[in-house]
Formats: structure tokens, C-alpha cells, sequence
């Protein structure tokens, strides 16, 4: 025969260790306070002395009726301050700038695709010379990504058929 374990109460001595604290700021990056202060303070340095193509592909997204998807410039993502942000797609968009250093970009850019936040990055020079090129690429890639949200939805509830996310019947919407 097997032995069988019997359920006991543990000795209050042996507390397990009390469940972490919330994070506050960075909403569950391991970032300190301090260093998250630093990036926001560049970020809007950045958003200051924007390049040209910055500046171009900004204004474009102003311009654009995007619905319920904005690019929010310069914003600080994790530890990484991306040119352009969608924060409802999860998706990202650099620039790259001539001098860039593409091992660091490479390393972001992995540290972001980790926690599904898809990058795109786009040359300033394609930006400067062909920005309606470069919005119908942005434009597939979001259609891409809204289609690939979809399917991780449809997945989702498919795997979990009695979770149910839409809102209940209020008194007032049943029929008399």
C-alpha cells in the first residue's frame, strides 16, 4: 500500500512569508521609483527636441482618425522609451536614427517582444521620403495585431468556456 498524507495545521511559528506588496509606479516592472522618474524626464526632454522625422510621423498620427488605437509619443514602456506607443495594441514603434546603437535597440526591443508588446521599427530617411509608404505599413501592422489579439481572445474563451466578460442584464433591460 501507499502511504497516505494527512492534512495538518501548520505551528503559527512557522508563518509562511507574507504575500509581496502592489507595485505602485511602473505597474509591475521591476523599475525603482527613481529610475522611473529619470525616464520620464527624458522622455519629455525627448518629446521637446523631437527629429523631423519624429515631428512628420506625429503629425501624420494627429491628422489620422485611428479610432480607439492613439500613439502616444516618446513614452516610457518598461525601462524603454519607445518613439511612438499604442497602449490598446500593444505595439510599438521606433525610429531609427542614423547613430543609433543597434546591439541596445536589438536588447530593448527583445525585453519588449518578452512581455508582448510588438516593436516596428522604421528608418527616419523612409519616414522623410516616402510617409505614405510608411502609414500603409504602420496600417498593416496594426491590422495585423488587432487580428492577432482577436485570436488570442477567441483562444482564450474557447480554453475557458465559463468565464464570461460581457456585462449582466441590469433589472431594467428585462422584458416586461
Amino acid at each position: 500500500m501507499t502511504d497516505r498524507k494527512t492534512l495538518q495545521l501548520r505551528d503559527p511559528s512557522e508563518a509562511a512569508d507574507p504575500a509581496p506588496a502592489l507595485k505602485k509606479k511602473g505597474r509591475g516592472w521591476e523599475i525603482s521609483s527613481s529610475r522611473l522618474d529619470v525616464l520620464h524626464d527624458q522622455a519629455r526632454q525627448m518629446r521637446r527636441e523631437a527629429s523631423p522625422a519624429h515631428k512628420a510621423l506625429a503629425a501624420r498620427f494627429a491628422k489620422a482618425d485611428l479610432g480607439r488605437y492613439t500613439f502616444k509619443r516618446y513614452a516610457v514602456v518598461g525601462s524603454a522609451i519607445v518613439d511612438f506607443n499604442c497602449h490598446n495594441l500593444g505595439m510599438a514603434i521606433a525610429i531609427d536614427e542614423q547613430g543609433q546603437n543597434d546591439t541596445l535597440a536589438k536588447r530593448r526591443d527583445k525585453s519588449l517582444e518578452a512581455v508582448g508588446i510588438r516593436v516596428m521599427r522604421i528608418k527616419a530617411s523612409d519616414i522623410l521620403d516616402n510617409i505614405d509608404a510608411v502609414l500603409a505599413r504602420i496600417t498593416a501592422g496594426m491590422r495585423m495585431r488587432i487580428a492577432d489579439k482577436k485570436d488570442a481572445a477567441r483562444a482564450h474563451a474557447a480554453a475557458n468556456p465559463n468565464q464570461h466578460y460581457s456585462r449582466p442584464k441590469r433589472r431594467d433591460d428585462r422584458p416586461k
